[in-house]
C-alpha cells in the first residue's frame, strides 16, 4: 500500500514538474492517450524511485563530507543528476523523461522534490494510519 501510494505521490509530482519546468517533458508512449500517459508517468516514477533507491544512496553515501560542507545543497545538483540518469533510461527504453540540460535538471529536481513534499503533506495521513 504504501509502495503505491508513493509511486503515485511521485508520478503526480513529475506531472506538476513538466507543467511548470519546461525544459523537463515526458513523452507518452504509443498514441499518447490519458491511459498511456498515466502509466508513462507511473513507469518513469518507478524508475525514477529505483535509480534514487540504488544510485542516489550511493551516492549519498560517498557524497556524505560534501554534503556537510554544503549544508545540504549539493542535494540538488545529485537530484538533478538522478533525474539526467532516469531521462536517460527512459529514453534508452523509448519513452519517458527528457531533460533539455543539467541546468533544467537542478530547476526540475527542486520543483519535483517541493511538489512531491507538498502532496506528500496531504496523503501522510493515509500513510500514518494504524493498521487494523
Amino acid at each position: 500500500m504504501r509502495f503505491l501510494v508513493r509511486l503515485v505521490v511521485n508520478a503526480l509530482a513529475l506531472w506538476l514538474t513538466t507543467l511548470i519546468v519546461s525544459g523537463v517533458s515526458v513523452t507518452a508512449f504509443g498514441t499518447g492517450g490519458t491511459v498511456e500517459t498515466v502509466l508513462t508517468y507511473l513507469l518513469v516514477a518507478f524508475v525514477f524511485g529505483l535509480v534514487n533507491a540504488v544510485i542516489g544512496t550511493l551516492i549519498r553515501v560517498v557524497a556524505f563530507p560534501v554534503y556537510i560542507l554544503t549544508l545540504g545543497l549539493i542535494s540538488f545538483v545529485v537530484n538533478a543528476v538522478l533525474l539526467l540518469i532516469v531521462a536517460g533510461i527512459s529514453t534508452a527504453i523509448g519513452f519517458g523523461l527528457q531533460v533539455d540540460s543539467f541546468g533544467w535538471g537542478v530547476v526540475g529536481a527542486f520543483v519535483l522534490a517541493v511538489a512531491a513534499w507538498v502532496i506528500g503533506l496531504f496523503v501522510r495521513p493515509v500513510l500514518n494510519r494504524p493498521r487494523p
